[in-house]
């Protein structure tokens, strides 16, 4: 989305807020059919705001709504600084250029996915509005098509697909595996809330901004949802999305390794747990499709300890890991190189 010249990437709607404009990842017109997630869909976790400007100097004002939280500012592929915003109050974050940047020849300073002229204020999750930038006397635009990646991944999920257990959103696995395959994340996890309600599968089938879609499901619906709803819920889901790009990448996520994998006593969700995991991958060999793949979690997240304390959501370590090996499953199938 482009809006006062700026790129709002990941954004699917600016919506008014306090005299600003608040980043909401999925439209209201989804969002209304989606319980629990609504709230989390306001979440901007993921979000990018995106410009190019030639002041040695610019400002952005913002504001974290109800709660506090970070922005990651990258410049290109390069870690710039993070910045906390306070609950309910708007601030201003000042970004300069560090003096050493244009010192390296532009042929040695290594761009594998975006370009070093690209400023990229990378949003934590949480609701995040954004009111002004000042570029002091200077343009700014937002990137050109040969300054951001052209392979487009659409990820949805669960609160691991969009990063929680990492320092930072960015540190996600899906934002791990992004970089090694030089692709660009379009981040529709859903904390919690990720249940593959029918309009959210006609959401993601609608779009066609994406060349690459992973869909890591079921966590997240076991402790509510019958085996016999999720199987219908997924079967819509992934012929939904099969049909309408039958020939773009399609990759099915089993749930990956946790408390319920290993559990002493047997519980609702232990149980739910492998059902789900069993019809996702019927599903997948009853589909039969050559765009259509299936990994296993265990295959991802292949060291338990990788987990936080709650055993379910990885560390740094963990979101590492899986960003390492699903890399090396997804060059295999859409067949690029991993940096």
């Amino acid at each position: 989305m482009i809006f006062q010249n700026i790129e709002f990437y990941n954004v699917d709607e600016l919506a008014p807020f306090l005299g600003g404009w608040q980043l909401n990842r999925y439209p209201k017109q989804v969002r209304q059919h989606m319980i629990p997630g609504a709230y989390r869909a306001e979440m901007a976790g993921g979000c990018e705001i995106r410009f190019v400007t030639e002041a040695p100097k610019a400002s952005v004002t913002l504001s974290a709504n109800e709660r506090e939280g970070e922005v990651v500012v990258y410049r290109g592929d390069y870690f710039h600084s993070i910045h906390r915003l306070q609950a309910g109050a708007i601030q201003t974050i000042t970004l300069e250029d560090n003096p050493y940047f244009g010192t390296v020849r532009s042929e040695d300073r290594i761009e594998t996915r975006y370009s070093g002229k690209l400023w990229r204020i990378f949003s934590c999750d949480f609701r995040l509005a954004f009111y002004h930038l000042e570029s002091y006397g200077f343009g700014h635009r937002p990137p050109a098509e040969d300054e951001a990646p052209r392979l487009r991944w659409l990820a949805y999920g669960s609160s691991i697909t969009t990063g929680s257990g990492a320092t930072h959103t960015a540190h996600g696995y899906i934002h791990q595996a992004a970089r090694r395959l030089r692709a660009d994340v379009l981040n529709k996890g859903l904390p919690g809330a990720c249940m593959c309600e029918p309009e959210v599968a006609d959401y993601l089938a609608d779009r066609n901004d994406w060349d690459l879609i992973t869909l890591e499901i079921g966590v997240n619906m076991r402790g509510s949802v019958s085996s016999e709803e999720f199987e219908r819920r997924a079967d819509y889901l992934i012929r939904r999305v099969t049909s309408a790009h039958p020939s773009k990448p399609v990759v099915v996520l089993t749930i990956f390794p946790n408390f319920s994998t290993y559990e002493k006593n047997e519980s609702i969700s232990g149980v739910r747990e492998a059902k789900y995991n069993g019809i996702l991958r019927r599903l997948v060999q009853e589909l039969d499709l050559p765009n259509l793949r299936l990994l296993e979690g265990t295959a991802i997240l292949t060291d338990f300890s990788g987990l936080t304390a709650d055993l379910i959501h990885p560390s740094d370590f963990g979101h590492t890991l899986m960003g390492e090996n699903l890399a090396d499953a997804l060059s295999d199938i859409i067949g690029v190189d991993l940096v």
